[in-house]
């Protein structure tokens, strides 16, 4: 059986396809040309027509979904792990993540649909292409310019949504705290202490805010760290450790292969 894709784009007027059949493998990215699509959160229900953008995190539920007989719209699907590998700027990623969440469907401007059906249209054309050299670098360096598009579509929404909201609010100082020291500290009683709750509840918001465990985005952190520091060749796996606090070469060894799923040394073969 093949492996998943990593990233596909469909319509679902040409190609007969509909995002919620997807909705638990990808993150689905949905720009809306005519009709109307109904869904509903554990939070709300969300009508969406021409000039909205929606987006399903796979982390929240979607339920009760359905679609116009003309219903018309360009859906692209992007997989977790490529999407944590080409994420271009931590802090903007999870505020985003939290906006999202609480707003999956935003109508937009003019310019702003111009300019995401400029993004949609790239990733098509690329997509669409037989497989080259560097093929799913391109893709990926696509989806940092989505995403640098959209956030600057959310700006103004983001600090707002934020004060909104207590649990945001703890949820992102945690993240601010983790993405400050995870290159030396990486256990949640560290930043449980920092916000001056205990650890059972910081994982307890982290789950009710992002349906993962505060543990997790700490790994999630980490891997960014790892990752740019294995992906520069002046810096020797003894400097890695020796500057992320691991104890022993073998424990940094083992921590690697937990979040990135490879040895530092297969990470490396693997770049060459």
């Amino acid at each position: 059986m093949p492996d998943k894709a990593p990233y596909l784009i469909y319509n679902t007027v040409r190609d007969g396809l509909f995002p919620d059949a997807y909705r638990d493998s990808y993150h689905v990215h949905i720009l809306c040309h005519k009709g109307e699509m109904h869904f509903s959160t554990d939070r709300k229900p969300f009508v969406s027509s021409a000039g909205h953008l929606v987006i399903w995190q796979m982390t929240t539920p979607i339920h009760d979904i359905t679609y116009s007989t003309d219903f018309d719209a360009d859906f692209l699907l992007i997989d977790n792990d490529f999407l944590g590998l080409y994420n271009p700027e931590m802090m903007y990623a999870t505020k985003g993540y939290v906006f999202i969440k609480n707003q999956p469907s935003m109508l937009l401007s003019e310019a702003s649909q111009e300019i995401l059906k400029e993004d949609f249209t790239q990733f098509e054309t690329r997509i669409q292409r037989d497989r080259q050299l560097f093929h799913d670098e391109i893709i990926g360096r696509l989806l940092q310019i989505l995403l640098f598009d959209l956030w600057n579509v959310i700006e103004e929404e983001l600090d707002h949504t934020v004060l909104d909201d207590n649990q945001s609010r703890i949820f992102l100082q945690f993240l601010m705290q983790v993405q400050e020291n995870c290159t030396t500290e990486r256990e949640v009683q560290f930043y449980s202490d920092k916000l001056f709750i205990v650890p059972k509840y910081l994982s307890q918001i982290c789950r009710e805010v992002s349906g993962q465990p505060a543990s997790a985005w700490i790994e999630y952190f980490t891997a960014d760290k790892l990752r740019r520091m294995l992906d520069n060749p002046q810096f020797t796996f003894t400097d890695i450790a020796d500057q992320m606090n691991f104890s022993t070469m073998s424990f940094f060894s083992r921590y690697v292969k937990k979040v990135l799923g490879v040895t530092p040394s297969e990470y490396r073969k693997q770049k060459s």
